[in-house]
């Protein structure tokens, strides 16, 4: 079983400001999805839902009671696996997650992974603390375990947990990664009292640190930051990137809402019965995943890299539209902006067709 090795994260970076840390009456999250450089994070809107009593719920491994009632989440998450390293759901909560090395040992057998936990607590929570019971019950029914990554070494870790809603948070002390954990206190503090979706934004492509992670066979995969209102009249504004480094990527806003769908462009292809996940020997082949705006941003970086005059062009092009977002959450929790609800709904999606154009 490889659990550990020199070039593996210890964790990845979570953060959380609340008031009166925060610039706005809001509570900020924010996450890095370090996670094996070449592993595309899709992101993925699924719409509330009842369900039949007695049903069953397939998880990457193994099947789980379903409950009567899940609510609609945004998740970014590994496109090979069912879970998600991080999201957030229509009542405005936020989890993400961290890979801890713990006294207990691994198990390589196959339970829920803890992106599954995520998912789970997400779809079947109104706030943070009730997402915190579903996790522990789930984690007490049926455990955890299982390869974290798509490959035949298993690679197994336990996970921890930072969930937020509106009013509070739940942020465990992560110490493990301990340059990356004082860097981020740090960049934090010199904030406090300013924090802002921008300025943590900021952090997340911190390099210096290493927050935004380039380490041998790991990187930053994808990002995700939300701003939630104390006011419940309020919208939430998540902003995701469904691409890897945050540093030359483009935080993307999106809000629930009626209307709301799937963004076809960061959706990985399926492979069915015939995925490398499902076929026994599990990941004896690979298969591409890439989605639509991953393959274009892998142009990008490439352009951004060989040619300084273009690469900053599209940089500058990339800060351009991220702006935009930034301006439209800004006008719309200071009540100076008043969209249509099908506008809203729709605005992750415009963005991302936006960033796709840029690419070609």
């Amino acid at each position: 079983m490889a659990s550990w090795n020199p070039d593996t994260p210890c964790s990845c970076d979570c953060f959380v400001s609340v008031p009166p840390a925060s610039a706005l009456p809001a509570v900020i999250f924010a996450k890095n999805s370090d996670r094996p450089r070449d592993e595309v994070q899709e992101v993925v809107f699924v719409p509330a839902s009842t369900h039949a009593p007695g049903s069953r719920l397939q998880c990457t491994y193994i099947e789980v009671e379903q409950v009567s009632k899940t609510h609609a989440v945004i998740l970014s998450r590994p496109s090979w696996l069912w879970g998600a390293e991080m999201g957030a759901n229509e009542h405005g909560v936020c989890i993400g997650n961290e890979a801890v090395w713990t006294k207990e040992p691994v198990d390589e057998g196959e339970a829920l992974l803890g992106m599954d936990l995520l998912r789970l607590a997400l779809e079947r929570s109104r706030s943070a603390l009730e997402a915190l019971h579903v996790i522990t019950g789930l984690l007490e029914r049926y455990g955890q375990g299982g390869s974290c990554r798509e490959d035949p070494a298993p690679f197994c870790y336990h996970n921890t947990f930072l969930l937020a809603d509106r009013t509070e948070a739940w942020p465990v002390r992560m110490e493990a990664a301990k340059a990356r954990f004082q860097a981020g206190q740090e960049l934090l503090q010199q904030q406090r009292g300013g924090i802002t979706a921008e300025v943590m934004m900021g952090i997340l492509r911190n390099k210096e640190s290493g927050i935004c992670m380039d380490s041998g066979g790991f990187r930053t995969t994808a990002s995700m930051v939300s701003i939630l209102p104390r006011d419940p009249t309020q919208p939430c504004v998540h902003f995701l990137t469904a691409t890897p480094d945050p540093s030359r990527s483009v935080f993307k806003p999106f809000i629930f809402g009626a209307g709301a769908a799937q963004a076809p462009q960061v959706l990985s292809p399926t492979f069915g019965a015939q995925d490398p996940v499902r076929t026994q020997p599990r990941f004896q082949t690979q298969v591409d995943r890439r989605h639509t705006l991953y393959r274009g941003h892998q142009v990008a970086l490439g352009l951004m890299e060989r040619e300084q005059d273009r690469g900053q062009q599209l940089r500058q092009k990339q800060r351009d539209l991220e702006q935009e977002g930034l301006e439209a959450a800004r006008g719309l929790l200071a009540g100076e902006w008043a969209p249509p609800p099908q506008e809203l709904a729709t605005l992750f999606q415009a963005f991302v067709e936006r960033e796709g154009q840029v690419y070609a």
